[in-house]
Formats: C-alpha cells, structure tokens, sequence
C-alpha cells in the first residue's frame, strides 16, 4: 500500500477515535501528528500551547530563524522537511565541541554556547533535562529572548517544575504536561508546525503573484 494512502488512512482512524475536542484547527493538525508518530492517544490533553505560540513559531519559521537542538534525533528529523521548504539552519547542543562545565551536561554546555550566539532563535528541547534548565535560567537572566521553546522532555525530577518555570517566562511555548515525552514528539511537532507555516507562506506568495498581475 503506498504511504501516502496509509498515512491518509491513519489520520482518519485518528479523527475518529479522537472525537469531538477543544482545540483550534491548528493545534489539533499538530496533536494528530504526534499521535500518529507515537500511536498514544494520550497526548490529545497532554500538549500545552502558549497564546500565539503556533502564529509565532510559524513566523519565525518563515523568517529562517535559527533553530536550535539538544540531541541529534531532534535535527536528523526535522532536516529532511526543512530541506524542501524554509531551509532554517539547525544546531545541536550535543554536536558543539565545548569545554564542559563540571555542574553541567555536555548538552546543556553545548546548548548554553549556542544560546549566545543565537538569542532570538527557535529551541527544542526533546530529550535534556539540563539543557531545559539552562535554556530557562539564561531566559530569567534577559540573556536570551528565543522566539519559540518546544519542550518535550519526559521523566520524574524536577521536570514539571522546570515545564512551570518555562511558563512563567512569557516566552512562546509548546510543551509537553506530565512525565510524558520524547524526541520522536518534538520532531513531530516541529514538523507539524513547518508544515502549517508553508501552507500560510504559499498562500501568501500566491496572493502577491495575483496582485503583480
């Protein structure tokens, strides 16, 4: 069976099985996709967006912002959809040749040198608790002012706290509610994000080309 047609088939088991829910037709365009990359129909209530997190992100992904990563997995999985459509530069906070600080992971080190460098950039976190904790403190500093966090770390220490402190910054957000989480959710999500922003970016370059006619 061709792909396309089982992922079509998929989406609607999907739609199906969700139901009625509460979400604006973009976010639940980015809920669908984590469900159908997890098959874990719990994330419907899990997945916290911010006020204006998905129109913001969307911008900043057709402005190519700079996006920044903690593990490998995360930039593998967005570089092929980026590729054919924004091409925004992708860093890996695991990938940066720094010295470690003896109170840090490499990763959140790594994350920690590309934060300075791209302050306004777009942040996923899929995996690290650290690299959420240094993203966080260098945000409650004014050092950085990213355009958008994803977070979608799970496990039992201190990561709700860190979820609520990112809440209280006023940074645009996605995240993940509970101890659920993984890099296969946050690449689904970006992706899912990409995909509605060039959906917009087209449009609007249709429109542009009507008007120049």
């Amino acid at each position: 069976m061709p792909l396309q047609l089982t992922k079509a088939q998929s989406l609607g088991i999907i739609d199906r099985e969700v139901g009625d829910h509460f979400l604006t037709p973009a976010e639940y365009e980015i809920v669908r996709q984590v469900i159908y990359h997890t098959a874990d129909f719990e994330y419907k209530s899990l997945i916290r967006f911010s006020d204006r997190s998905l129109e913001i992100g969307a911008a900043a992904l057709a402005a190519r912002t700079t996006i920044v990563v903690d593990v490998p997995m995360v930039r593998v999985g967005l570089i092929p959809l980026l590729q054919k459509t924004f091409v925004n530069s992708v860093y890996c906070g695991l990938e940066i040749k720094t010295r470690p600080h003896k109170a840090n992971s490499s990763i959140a080190w790594g994350i920690h040198t590309l934060a300075h460098r791209y302050r306004e950039g777009i942040f996923i976190i899929g995996q690290d608790r650290n690299a959420l904790e240094t993203v966080i403190e260098l945000i409650e500093a004014e050092i950085i002012k990213p355009a958008l966090i994803i977070a979608t770390l799970c496990g039992f220490l201190e990561i709700e706290v860190f979820k609520e402190r990112l809440q209280d910054t006023m940074i645009p957000y996605i995240s993940v509610d509970g101890r659920k989480g993984n890099p296969v959710v946050a690449v689904a999500i970006v992706n899912g994000l990409i995909n509605l922003a060039w959906q917009v970016y087209q449009e609007n370059e249709q429109t542009k080309l009507l008007f120049k006619q």
